[in-house]
């Protein structure tokens, strides 16, 4: 766990979600590389296995290039997958700003399907605010999509 994520002036975004998929399918979507393209960003380098380095690409802002650093800390198939979210650069105000955060992703199943957890931790506000708004919606999107992408494999 990183620093932020221990510090008082945190906030957390928290979507739960009820899909009617079993959890092999959900954690299918989750962890292949190919899929999470499709529902969120292509990952350089992604394997759900536990110290793994990859990274994402997003608009550049400031001295920051755009590349989110993420690395794998937990890995329980079909249960749950955490994984650090660092990015932006420390002279950037706003959109970019310096961000140390985490993402987990807690599956369980439940009548119907799987419910699904995304948890996206260690926002250090008011540093944060930019990234913790526009995240707070993209997020609800994202799982939105990967929704419709476990649809897809079903």
């Amino acid at each position: 766990m990183n620093d932020a994520v221990l510090k008082s002036d945190t906030q957390e975004i928290v979507i739960d979600e009820l899909f009617p998929h079993a959890p092999k399918t959900i954690w299918r979507t989750l962890v292949d590389g190919e899929l999470m393209g499709r529902w969120m960003m292509a990952p350089t380098g992604f394997k759900p296995i536990t110290g793994q380095r990859f990274t994402f690409q997003t608009k550049p802002a400031g001295d920051w290039n755009g590349t989110i650093h993420c690395q794998v800390l937990e890995v329980i198939p079909n249960e749950r997958l955490v994984y650090a979210w660092k990015g932006g650069h420390e002279a950037n105000v706003g959109y970019g700003s310096q961000l140390d955060t985490v993402v987990t992703w807690t599956l369980s199943r439940a009548a119907g399907g799987t419910r699904l957890r995304l948890v996206h931790s260690g926002f250090v506000l008011p540093r944060n605010d930019t990234a913790y708004k526009n995240m707070s919606e993209g997020w609800k999107k994202v799982v939105q999509n990967l929704g419709n992408t476990a649809a897809e494999q079903d």
